[in-house]
């Protein structure tokens, strides 16, 4: 017997894979990333146990843990006259194209990066996917997205509640929280993230937009 866990682009389960795979040894986990337009496909089939998406998604038949949210950021390329921006507005890129955005964010970025424009994507999404000829700028007044652990009702046993408490930070001696375990308040947000979308910006206007944006000591890259 196996469990299977399917995974969006921006998530990173490795941390929750190692300890499963200390405290379950005899359960083996099978972990894959799937493209956001399929992460339920297998879920809702039957086919996959528990699978991290980015909401909103149809919740009916599933139990949902929303856990951390995403920040937005703004796909540039290197010599955009906002790359060295710490942070943008929405309004900051009035005269900017957008991109063509495809299924495949890669390939999104890629369009970025031959100078058809720019692209607002979930930090996450932007991390797993950047090149050297990008650069990616929180965009404060964007939406975030937020991702959720979900796994079906009808398949809420003890090794989907195990996997769900590691999650959850429980440790291997931790009892099963209340009832509405799955129904709880949200872990904690990608704080690293939201902290660098918070900064507000020193004094100084683009040259481009007129309006004020905090330019960063480097790339980072």
């Amino acid at each position: 017997m196996t469990l299977r866990l399917r995974y969006v682009a921006g998530v990173s389960p490795a941390k929750w894979l190692r300890v499963w795979n200390e405290r379950r040894p005899d359960l083996p986990l099978e972990a894959a990333r799937v493209d956001q337009a399929e992460q339920l496909a297998e879920l809702i089939a039957g086919d996959v146990d528990l699978a991290f998406v980015r909401l909103p998604i149809d919740l009916e038949g599933l139990h949902s843990i929303p856990l951390w949210e995403e920040v937005a950021v703004a796909v540039l390329p290197e010599e955009h006259a906002l790359a060295e921006a710490e942070t943008l507005t929405l309004a900051d890129l009035d005269a900017d194209p957008l991109a063509p955005v495809h299924a495949d964010a890669a390939m999104t970025v890629e369009l970025v990066a031959a100078g058809t424009g720019y692209a607002i994507l979930p930090h996450g999404v932007a991390r797993l996917h950047h090149r050297r000829d990008v650069v990616a700028v929180p965009v404060t007044d964007a939406p975030t997205t937020r991702i959720a652990l979900v796994w079906r009702v009808a398949r809420d046993d003890d090794d989907i509640q195990e996997f769900v408490g590691i999650v959850r930070g429980r440790t291997a001696r931790s009892s099963r929280g209340a009832a509405d375990d799955a129904e709880s308040a949200p872990a904690k947000p990608n704080t690293r993230a939201k902290s660098a979308a918070a900064r507000k910006p020193r004094r100084g206007a683009s040259a481009r937009t007129g309006r004020s944006v905090r330019k960063r000591g480097g790339r980072g890259r």
